[in-house]
C-alpha cells in the first residue's frame, strides 16, 4: 500500500473542455497549473460568477457554438466559423441566420433522422 495517493490531476484545457468554457477567456491563474478532480468538482457544483459569466456570455468554444445553432463543428468549419463566439453573436445569427446556417442546420437534420431510422431497425431486429 502507498503512504500518500497523488490526486488526480487535469491539463486545464483538459478542464475547461469538462466546464464548458473557452480557456482562453478563463481568468489568469485558470490556465496557469493542472486542475485537481476536486477542484473541478467544486467548480461544478457551486460555479464562481467569473465561470456562470462564461457559461451564460461567452465566448463560447466551437463544440458549444456548433451545439447552439444546430449544427455540426464540420458545418462549423465548412461555414467560415473559426473562432470562439459569444452569445451575442449566436443570437444574431440565429435571427438571421446566413445560407451556410440553414444548409448545415437542414443536413445536422436529416442525419439525426438517419440514425432515428437506423436505431428504430437495430432496435426491430432485436426483438426478432
Amino acid at each position: 500500500m502507498s503512504a500518500d495517493k497523488k490526486p488526480q490531476t487535469m491539463k486545464p484545457a483538459t478542464a475547461a473542455k469538462k466546464l464548458g468554457i473557452y480557456l482562453p477567456a478563463a481568468p489568469d491563474g485558470f490556465g496557469d497549473h493542472d486542475i485537481t478532480r476536486t477542484e473541478l468538482n467544486e467548480l461544478l457544483a457551486e460555479p464562481p460568477a467569473w465561470l456562470a459569466e462564461l457559461r451564460r456570455e461567452g465566448p463560447h468554444p466551437r463544440d458549444v457554438v456548433a451545439n447552439k445553432l444546430g449544427v455540426s463543428v464540420s458545418g462549423l468549419a465548412r461555414g467560415g466559423i473559426t473562432e470562439a463566439l459569444t452569445t451575442a453573436q449566436i443570437k444574431d445569427l440565429l435571427a438571421a441566420p446566413p445560407e451556410w446556417l440553414v444548409k448545415e442546420r437542414a443536413t445536422q437534420a436529416e442525419v439525426r433522422a438517419e440514425n432515428a431510422r437506423v436505431k428504430a431497425r437495430n432496435a426491430e431486429r432485436a426483438t426478432r
